[in-house]
């Protein structure tokens, strides 16, 4: 079987083109043959397979769902961004297909899925020390500011988290999932939305909201992803003397309290990077503010994780301080607000 697909190259990503050629993919890279076993995993559009091409180069398609509300303007979207980004930290997009009713990603394979399917597991997350898991939330930082400040646009995620952070087989982590990912010219800082799209837990309160967005919104969900991977514990699991709390809330009382090496992986051996973990959670804490002004720039933020010798501020109380958090089936909602809280059912996955 074979099909048109548009395909990145080095001469293509050099003119800024998609250059068209006809691959014959074999599954389940193809409509029909798609596979269960051969799942990797559920992105936000659509499941993501594993697939080979004919000289046996593995690789990631993510096909999307009919249901998905991704429509063909989002999927090239998600095509025009990836093709024109080229940076060590960010999924590497190898070709697309959108004809008849399929629409296709075509990605490079990463071997170790994503970093959720790490550090959420009571067994796996041992595989994954500090030195790997701070390597992990340094990548992040150099892909984000990539994104924000060194790409040949600005760009903003909007869906950032663990399950959209790929792991290639040393370990090094991948930004993906741009769909859902807006673009700026360099003089733009800040957007607004009617439609208000991502992963309730990583959004930020300006954008969950009133539908603000901005690299601002970013950091926010970067600072969960640093506590997520300090801690080992998704951002909506925490509940405290009977009252529901998050993740965020959790850990500044504990920073407040000095107790924070509770809030550390158990799996983790602590003794010798005590401080480089007290630093990124004092990060972490500083990307979380409610108000957006009070949150670091990326730039800043990678200068705090590479310089030690920085004073680091000390945060203010998060964002959703006072949010409790409930598990509810099938659809994620914003139930009440209130100046300093939100009540949030929130739907795990990715």
């Amino acid at each position: 079987m074979s099909f048109d697909v548009a395909c990145t190259v080095e001469d293509a990503a050099a003119s800024d083109k998609l250059r068209h050629e006809t691959w014959t993919v074999g599954p389940p890279a193809m409509p029909g043959n798609f596979s269960e076993e051969n799942k990797l995993g559920q992105g936000g559009f659509g499941p993501v397979y594993k697939g080979r091409f004919p000289d046996g180069v593995e690789i990631a398609v993510k096909r999307l769902a009919s249901h998905s509300g991704q429509g063909l303007t989002e999927f090239k979207n998600e095509i025009q961004l990836i093709a024109k980004l080229q940076h060590t930290n960010l999924v590497r997009l190898l070709g697309c297909c959108y004809q008849r009713q399929e629409k296709i990603l075509v990605y490079e394979y990463l071997p170790n899925k994503s970093l959720d399917f790490f550090i959420f597991d009571e067994t796996r997350r041992a595989l994954v020390d500090w030195n790997k898991r701070l390597a992990i939330i340094n990548g992040i930082a150099q892909g984000l500011l990539y994104l924000h400040k060194h790409s040949r646009l600005r760009i903003i995620h909007r869906d950032l988290k663990a399950g959209n952070i790929l792991l290639d087989h040393e370990m090094n982590p991948k930004i993906s999932d741009f769909g859902l990912a807006k673009i700026f010219s360099t003089n733009d800082t800040e957007g607004n939305t009617k439609r208000i799209v991502g992963t309730y837990g990583y959004m930020a309160p300006e954008y969950a909201s009133e539908g603000l967005f901005s690299i601002k919104s970013d950091v926010f969900s970067f600072g969960v992803l640093i506590l997520e991977t300090v801690s080992g514990k998704r951002t909506s699991s925490f509940h405290r003397h009977g009252d529901f709390i998050n993740l965020l809330g959790h850990a500044w009382q504990m920073w407040k309290d000095e107790t924070w090496l509770q809030l550390v992986d158990t799996s983790l051996v602590i003794e010798s990077h005590t401080p480089e973990m007290a630093r990124c959670i004092n990060i972490a804490l500083l990307c979380v503010q409610e108000n957006a002004a009070d949150r670091p720039t990326m730039s800043e933020v990678v200068a705090m994780l590479t310089s030690e010798s920085m004073t680091l501020p000390e945060p203010k109380y998060p964002a959703f301080y006072h949010m409790r958090v409930t598990k509810e089936e099938p659809s994620t909602v914003i139930m009440a607000s209130s100046a300093n809280g939100i009540t949030l059912s929130v739907v795990d996955g990715r």
